[in-house]
């Protein structure tokens, strides 16, 4: 998808610019006054208000074409991409509704570890890919891990935490008295959502597993993913 000129790019005209220009079309005569008193000009400079007003609308339509900078038209963005879905509930802010959006409309499809970091990274999220390979006597290094046939399939995403939200990636979510709900985990790092969509994307035969950074050297934790 092609970026959409900005309103910087898109200057609307003035109202005082369309009075000067309507002004300018007017025949000449004493029955056409310019003065600014004019009862005549008063008419020019209402009807330039309009003009001016509706330029500037045309100008903020520049903004909607792209569902990245979207905001009035998001609603009808996600309605045409089909969102939410079973993946992608209803995002809590504007920028996450965004960027599915454009994920959705602008994934075309792959299996190659880019494919997946950068589907990945349309939604916000920082990962790396680890493939695994059968332990196979002649091809297999010493001190190398005994994976049977099965592992031939699997392939495991490391999504990356970071230690506050800079609006990137994950963030580690505590249960608070009078804010969360009656359910919810005491604390939480993974991302059912983006889960979800690899696993969508992701090869029939393949296993796909996760793995989520946590704060390194914790003195005691506990995987409340498994709950």
């Amino acid at each position: 998808m092609t970026e959409a000129p900005s309103t910087s790019q898109i200057a609307p005209h003035s109202a005082a610019a369309y009075a000067t220009q309507l002004a300018a079309m007017l025949p000449r005569g004493r029955a056409w006054p310019r003065e600014d008193g004019s009862t005549l000009m008063q008419l020019m400079r209402a009807k330039a208000e309009e003009l001016a007003r509706v330029d500037g609308r045309v100008a903020d339509l520049f903004e909607e074409v792209d569902p990245r900078s979207a905001l009035e038209l998001l609603a009808d963005w996600e309605r045409v991409a089909g969102l939410p879905d079973s993946c992608i509930a209803a995002p809590d802010s504007i920028a996450e509704r965004q960027a599915a959006v454009h994920s959705r409309l602008t994934g075309l499809g792959g299996q190659s570890r880019a494919y997946f970091i950068g589907l990945a990274a349309t939604l916000g999220f920082a990962i790396t890919i680890d493939e695994f390979r059968p332990f196979r006597v002649g091809q297999s290094r010493v001190g190398d891990c005994l994976y049977d046939e099965a592992w031939a399939h699997a392939w495991r995403v490391n999504v990356q935490s970071p230690a506050v939200d800079d609006g990137q990636g994950l963030t580690l979510r505590y249960f608070r008295v009078g804010q969360s709900r009656v359910g919810e985990r005491l604390v939480g790092f993974g991302s059912l959502d983006l889960e979800c969509i690899i696993r969508r994307a992701a090869p029939a035969h393949s296993i796909v597993i996760f793995a989520y950074d946590i704060a390194p050297d914790p003195m005691v934790w506990f995987d409340f993913t498994a709950l």
